[in-house]
Formats: C-alpha cells, structure tokens, sequence
C-alpha cells in the first residue's frame, strides 16, 4: 500500500464524506484557537509583512478549511487595525496529498469570501490562493518564503506503513498485543517523519515565522495504552468478525496496518529539540469526547463510526475492497456504541506552537 496513493478523506458531500462527518476536528480547531490566535498576532507584531504567506498543511476540504482560514484573516485585521497599517495581501497555500479533493476547495472559494467581507467588511488585503498537492514530508514551498503554517489532526499520519510489522497479528495498529518490535517500529517511522517535516518546514519559513500544529495523540508515555489506540482496535474487531464469518480472509487483516503515530507531548518536545530548527512556546494536551462527532444524533456509535468511515475507508478499500464496507462499518457501529455504553470515550490532542530559530 502506497500511503500518498490512497490517504486521503472521503471527498465530495454525500453521507460519508468528510465535509459530512467531521465535527471532532472543527471542534479541536475551535478549541486550539487560542494558542492559534497567540502565535500569529506575534508573527505579525514582530515582522508586519505586507505580503503574509501562509500554508494548511493537510488542509482537506470543507469547512474546517475555511475555518482556519476566516480565524486568521480576522485576527491579522484586527492587530493591523490596532498599529494603523494597511492590509497585507494575504497568500493561503492548502496543501493535502493528491487524492484530497481540491475541487470542492476551490468551487467554495467565492461563497466564502463572500460571507468573509460581510463578516469583517470590505477594507481587507485580496486574498490568493494556492492547492499544493504532496506530502509534507517532503519539501513543497520555495526557500523563506512562509510565514506561518498551520496544521491540525494531519500529522500523526505516517509517510508509509512502518517495517517490520509483519508480526502484528490480528491488529491493525499498535495494541496491547503487538509484539515490542512492532511499537518500535511505529516511533522509529514517526520519529523520522516528524524530524523531516521539521526540518523541511525549515528551509521554508521565514526567520522568525511561526507553527501551530495539532495532533491525534495521548497523554500516556505508553504508546499502546487505550486513549490513542482503543478506537482502532475496535475497528479490528469488526474486521476479525469478518474473519470468521469467512468474508474476509485472516491473511488481509494480519497483513494490514494504519499508517499512523500518535505522539505524547514529550514525544513532540524531544523531536522537536532534537532536529533543533525550532523553539517551542506552548505545548498542552486536551481532550474531546468521541461523541463530538455528531452532538445531533442519538446514536454515538453510529456518528463514531461515521466520523472513522470518512477518515479511515480509502485505507480499507485499498485492502479489503469497496463490496464489505457497509457491513464492516455497520458491525464497527455496534461494537463502539456497546463500548460508549459503558465507559467515557475520549480523544487526545497535542498541540505544540514553534517559531523558527534564527
């Protein structure tokens, strides 16, 4: 399985897309706005460009896209008010693997900057914008050319599926069942892709620009531990039940793994100041309750599982095919309500702000 091939959120607005199905991540956005607010109002009070450059790093589509895109307008303005200056120009580059759908970014772009000028008038810099298709663990932009770069529940996602996991059976993430080698294996891929992401990022942010980024993580130092790995492992049992109803063969689940790391906050601090590009200024961990996903529908697990199929199904079609996928979200729907019946169920966020050292 290529990862830059297949990962990607379920495009379009029917039922199971993304733009559907995506609440938990717009309520982090909204809930890391504070620490987002604080690291641009100094990036613009130390530099005041007049051309501000900025990147969304695994922008996906939807309104999440334009949520972070409005905070930041809004928050520029009001600081440049303040000091008197014009307007800068403002250049957004949203960046996503090449199966993300751009599309429905760009179809959207006029209705939003519509209801943008309503909101905070017509008296703002034009607004440019760019799709930047690739990973970003490669290098996507020119030298010291961006300012800022945000990038929210996109980077615990790994660039490929670790080596060596050939042994996990009957998971298909970390769990308290996989063998050490496989739990090393994860942190070795993640630890590599954090530190090239980081040092890409780099070479092109401006002296003194700035990053908020926001993790998929845990509060444990212990990688396995339910916080970060439970929602997965309850997908596994969907697909074991599969299994033995001879639907599904055992070989394709012991072979499949999610192409993810979820970092503590001294994960992200250790890597961080290791590759030793960055300063850091905030690092905090918060939570949000998995029934965030949808706060209208009675049935959590049915949101849950709605919010997962939108993340986590073009994995699974590119494994197991696009036939079983009602029924293995239909069995993953009843094992997370059962599991949300009887225990409190939560997500864990990283979010760490860095400035670029000079």
């Amino acid at each position: 399985m290529k990862v830059v091939e297949v990962l990607h959120m379920n495009g379009g607005n029917g039922d199971i897309s993304y733009a559907k199905n995506s609440l938990v991540q717009q309520k982090v956005i909204l809930m890391t706005k504070p620490i987002t607010e604080q690291a641009i109002t100094e990036l613009y009070c130390s530099l005041f460009p007049q051309n501000l450059c900025i990147a969304d790093l695994g922008c996906s589509y939807g309104a999440n896209t334009f949520i972070v895109v409005s905070e930041l307008v809004k928050i520029v303005e009001k600081e440049r008010k303040k000091h008197g200056f014009q307007s800068p120009e403002f250049h957004f580059n949203f960046n996503d693997l090449p199966g993300n759908d751009f599309n429905t970014i760009f179809q959207s772009l006029d209705v939003f900057q519509q209801d943008l000028r309503k909101q905070i008038g017509e008296k703002f810099g034009p607004c440019f914008f760019s799709g930047v298709p690739g990973s970003f663990y490669t290098r996507l932009f020119p030298s010291n050319s961006l300012h800022f770069v945000h990038s929210s529940y996109s980077l615990m996602w790994l660039s490929q599926v670790p080596d060596a996991v050939e042994n996990n059976k009957g998971n298909i993430y970390m769990a308290s069942t996989s063998p050490p080698s496989v739990i090393k294996a994860y942190y070795k891929q993640y630890e590599k892709d954090f530190s090239n992401f980081l040092k890409y990022r780099s070479e092109e942010l401006v002296k003194g620009g700035k990053m908020v980024l926001t993790f998929l993580g845990r509060e444990s130092e212990d990688p396995t531990s339910k916080e970060c790995c439970y929602i997965w492992e309850l997908l596994a049992m969907a697909l074991n039940e599969l299994v033995v109803e001879g639907l599904i063969e055992e070989e394709k689940v012991d072979s499949f793994n999610i192409p993810q790391y979820t970092p503590s906050p001294e994960d992200v601090k250790y890597a961080v100041e290791k590759e030793g590009s960055f300063t850091i200024n905030q690092l905090e961990a918060t939570r949000v309750q998995w029934n965030a996903c949808n706060e209208n529908h009675k049935n959590g697990g049915y949101s849950v599982s709605r919010c997962m199929r939108a993340v986590a199904e073009p994995l699974l079609v590119s494994q197991f095919g696009e036939e079983l996928m009602d029924l293995a979200f239909h069995k993953y729907e009843e094992i997370i309500s059962e599991c949300m019946s009887k225990e409190q169920t939560e997500f864990t966020n990283v979010t760490v702000s860095l400035t670029k050292r000079n």
